[in-house]
């Protein structure tokens, strides 16, 4: 078998388009494809894939491979992973880069016991080993406190990236590429699922898993209505809005708003947080924000130990002038 090379993205498709977290990637394989003088290729599944291909190939991929078939128009993770498996055994790349998202997290590590390899999770930057060319993943572990460098065994090194972890390369739509088609036989009795209902999420303005701005309240609220202050900074911002988990499960929002551990992972930009103490399983969804503010009464509080800005304040007091000192910027 001829050794592996190149860097391999495997990416989602919504609604026919590429996912965002699919830009995100080929950013991140560029450098790495760069680093090894190696190609950077991108492997899509779906049902019609032209126009997910040519943007790939617009935003930094030399080969697309693609994998069309009619069953995967519908959400089955056991065909996509058939799918994508194929299509690693067809490009042999040295390294394989997938997106953290919710379909990311099911199908990296069952695509890495497929391939008989280690997977690095929840990766907040890819590199280059300098001396031995493998790929080394920094992933935060201890609950965010800490940032590992880890090297996944065997090829090809598998690693699931945090989405908003790197800004994508700007579209070149001059750019050719090659693109190979990749047969694979799906068959209904593959899904080990059955999909019987779809309920979609009726969200208003920025999501939160891919908002570059990001306020979040907590505890320190003390109820519900406080958040609806929250809204108000986050449409002038332009941003979403997130809890901590004793905010959720005070019933005060919904657990879609939830951040940390055992919610949502937020790769922000710009993270405000008010009345959050900053609990490790809360710190663990967040500690790949860029800079991180602060706002709470108690001087002593956790969240001061990662914030770049912190303000010691009661937030009914702070927020009021906050707010309209931001409306002042942004007019």
């Amino acid at each position: 078998m001829a050794e592996p090379t190149g860097i391999l993205v495997l990416g989602e498709i919504n609604k026919g388009n590429l996912h965002p977290t699919v830009l995100e990637l080929l950013a991140a394989g560029k450098t790495l494809a760069r680093g090894l003088s190696q190609k950077l290729s991108l492997g899509l599944a779906g049902p019609s894939l032209d126009q997910p291909a040519k943007d790939g190939i617009a935003h930094g991929a030399d080969t697309i491979y693609t994998a069309t078939h009619q069953l995967l128009e519908q959400p089955h993770l056991d065909l996509l992973l058939a799918a994508w498996t194929q299509i690693c055994r067809t490009a042999n790349p040295a390294v394989i880069l997938i997106a953290r998202t919710t379909a990311g997290r099911d199908l990296a590590p069952r695509l890495a016991a497929r391939l008989n390899v280690g997977l690095a999770q929840d990766c907040l930057e890819v590199k280059l080993d300098d001396s031995t060319k493998r790929l080394v993943a920094h992933r935060p572990i201890y609950g965010g406190n800490a940032v590992a460098a880890v090297s996944p065994k065997g090829t090809p090194q598998i690693a699931a990236v945090r989405p908003k972890a790197y800004d994508p390369l700007p579209a070149d739509p001059s750019r050719h590429g090659e693109t190979i088609n990749v047969a694979v036989n799906l068959d209904p009795s593959m899904a080990k699922t059955k999909l019987v209902q779809r309920n979609e999420e009726q969200t208003g303005g920025v999501r939160l898993d891919t908002a570059r701005i990001v306020i979040s309240g907590g505890r320190g609220l003390g109820g519900p209505e406080p958040f609806k202050k929250l809204d108000e900074i986050a449409k002038i911002l332009g941003a979403a809005v997130g809890a901590s988990r004793a905010a959720v499960d005070a019933g005060w929002v919904p657990p879609a708003m939830q951040v940390g551990l055992t919610g949502k992972t937020i790769t922000p930009e710009l993270y405000i947080t008010v009345a959050i103490s900053g609990a490790s399983q809360h710190m663990a969804g967040c500690s790949g924000a860029k800079v991180l503010v602060a706002i709470n009464k108690d001087a002593d509080a956790n969240i001061f130990k990662e914030a770049r800005y912190g303000v010691v304040g009661d937030w009914q007091k702070i927020l009021p002038s906050f707010t309209e000192t931001l409306r002042e910027l942004v007019k």
